[in-house]
C-alpha cells in the first residue's frame, strides 16, 4: 500500500492528543457542505493515524479527503483538547505532493498555478491580453454562455475570481523609502504580497500612507518575492522554503523594528517561518528572529496607537461589517484589532454577521481546486453579511475579497468592499467614500 515516507509524517503525538469529541464539526465548513465523517478534522485524523500504521493506502479516495480541507483553522480555535491541527495537515500535505500521483490534468494545472501566482513578474506579461478581453465585453459573453464552466470548471472557476485587471498591475508604484510625517516612532519593513501588488495596489499605497501619517518610516525593499503562503499552504515545501529564505534575505540589514503585511493569508505563513526552516541551519535562528517582527497591520496599529486625527468618510452613520479572514481570525488569533480601528472612525457604526467565523471558500487557491465546496460557502458567507444591511464590507485580505466579490456580482449587489486599511487612509486625509 502506498503510504507516508519517512520524511516527517503527521506526528503520533498529535495524532493521539485527538480524544474525537467531535466538537470540530459544526465548526468545520467543508464537513458543513460535504457532510461526511472523512470531510472533517476529526475525520482527517484518523485517516492520518491508519496510514501511519499501515492500515489504510494513501489513494485517491483518501487525498481527496486531506484536498477538501480549506486550512482554516477554524477547529485549532473551537478543540478544548487544544489538538495541534494545523501542524497536523501541514505535514500531510507535502507527503501528498511526494507519494500521491495525480492525474495529468491536476498535475498540470497545480504546475501552472505554482509557476505563475507567486510571481508577480511572470504573471504580468500574461495580464495583459486580459484588458481587451474585459473592456470589449468578451468576458461578459464568456460568462453568459456557461460553456467554460461546463468543459473546464477549474478554469472557469479561476476565470470567474478575475477582478477588472487595473493599469496599476503593470508596475509597482511604490518607492524603496517612505519618510515618517511628523517625528519618527519606527522604522518599518512593509511586503507587497502578490495578487495584493498586482490587483490590489490600491492598498499598498494606502498601507504606506496611514503607516507614515502615524510617525513610521517605511521601508520596501526592492524585488521582492512571494512570502511563500500559496505554495506552503498547498505542500509545495521546496519552493515554500526557497521563497521564505529569499524573503528573509531582502529584509537582512534593513534596520526595521517591525516586518508588516496588510494580507491575513501571508501573515500567518511569515510568522510560520521559524517552524517552516527549522531544518535549515544556515536560516533558522533568522527565521525565528524575522517572524517575531512580523505583524499584521491593524495587529501593529492597534498595538502602537494612533497619533493622527481622522474624519467621518460620509455626512451620515456609515454602517460596515467586517469580514474576519481565516488566517486572520484563526491562524493569529486577531479579531478585536481591526474592529477597534475601525471604530475609531468617526460616524462609522459595525454590525456583526451571522456566523462571522465562517470560511468564505477561498482559502488560498482552493476555490480554483475545490470550486464545489467554495461555491457553497461563497453564497452563505456573502448571504451573512448583506442580511446585515451594511453599507460597506471590510475585508483584510485580497483571496476573501475576490471571493466576495464574485459572489455579490452573482446577486448583482454593488456592495463596495474595502481594505480597512483603505477606510483609515480615507479618514486620515479627510476624502469622503465616493457616491455617499
Amino acid at each position: 500500500m502506498q503510504s507516508f515516507d519517512t520524511d516527517h509524517p503527521p506526528d503520533p503525538k498529535l495524532i493521539d492528543s485527538c480524544v474525537h469529541c467531535g466538537f470540530c464539526l459544526s465548526t468545520c465548513p467543508s464537513y458543513r457542505i460535504l457532510g461526511t465523517e472523512m470531510a472533517s478534522p476529526r475525520g482527517r485524523i484518523y485517516l492520518m493515524d491508519g496510514i501511519n500504521e499501515g492500515q489504510i493506502p494513501l489513494s485517491p479516495a483518501t487525498a481527496q479527503h486531506f484536498d477538501s480541507c480549506l486550512g482554516c483553522l477554524a477547529c485549532v480555535t473551537t478543540c478544548p483538547s487544544g489538538v495541534q491541527y494545523d501542524q497536523l495537515i501541514s505535514a500531510v500535505r507535502p507527503q501528498m505532493e511526494r507519494n500521491h500521483p495525480r492525474p495529468w490534468g491536476e498535475r498540470l494545472l497545480r504546475q501552472g498555478i505554482f509557476s505563475l501566482l507567486p510571481y508577480p513578474k511572470r504573471l504580468r506579461p500574461l495580464l495583459a491580453p486580459l484588458v481587451p478581453y474585459q473592456k470589449l465585453g468578451l468576458q461578459k459573453l464568456v460568462r453568459r454562455t456557461g460553456l467554460l464552466k461546463k468543459f473546464a470548471p477549474r478554469l472557469a472557476s479561476m476565470e470567474s475570481l478575475l477582478p477588472v485587471v487595473p493599469a496599476s498591475a503593470f508596475r509597482d508604484t511604490l518607492p524603496a523609502l517612505v519618510p515618517a510625517q511628523g517625528p519618527k516612532r519606527y522604522r518599518v519593513g512593509l511586503i507587497l504580497g502578490c495578487v495584493q501588488r498586482l490587483f490590489f495596489s490600491g492598498v499598498n499605497e494606502a498601507t504606506v500612507r496611514v503607516l507614515s501619517a502615524n510617525g513610521c518610516e517605511v521601508v520596501i525593499p526592492p524585488d521582492q518575492g512571494c512570502c511563500a503562503a500559496l505554495p506552503h499552504h498547498q505542500g509545495q515545501e521546496d519552493q515554500a522554503r526557497m521563497m521564505a529564505r529569499q524573503m528573509i534575505d531582502r529584509f537582512a540589514g534593513s534596520g526595521v523594528d517591525y516586518i508588516i503585511i496588510n494580507a491575513a493569508g501571508c501573515g500567518h505563513t511569515l510568522k510560520e517561518y521559524g517552524h517552516l526552516l527549522a531544518a535549515d541551519p544556515q536560516y533558522q535562528e533568522r527565521a525565528v528572529q524575522f517572524a517575531r517582527q512580523v505583524r499584521d497591520v491593524q495587529e501593529f496599529l492597534q498595538a502602537v496607537g494612533l497619533t493622527t486625527p481622522l474624519s467621518p468618510l460620509t455626512d451620515a452613520t456609515l454602517t460596515v461589517v467586517y469580514q474576519d479572514a481565516c488566517h486572520l481570525l484563526h491562524g493569529q488569533k486577531i479579531s478585536l484589532q481591526p474592529r477597534q480601528l475601525l471604530q475609531k472612525i468617526p460616524g462609522v457604526k459595525l454590525k456583526e454577521p451571522l456566523d462571522a467565523a465562517l470560511c468564505c471558500g477561498s482559502a488560498g487557491v482552493y476555490n480554483i481546486l475545490q470550486p464545489e465546496v467554495a461555491e457553497a460557502l461563497g453564497q452563505q458567507k456573502v448571504e451573512n453579511l448583506l442580511n446585515t444591511q451594511a453599507d460597506l464590507i471590510a475585508s483584510p485580505n485580497p483571496g476573501c475579497t475576490l471571493q466576495l466579490r464574485k459572489h455579490l456580482d452573482l446577486l448583482n449587489r454593488d456592495t463596495p468592499i474595502l481594505h480597512p486599511m483603505e477606510l483609515l487612509d480615507l479618514s486620515i486625509r479627510g476624502l469622503k467614500l465616493s457616491g455617499r
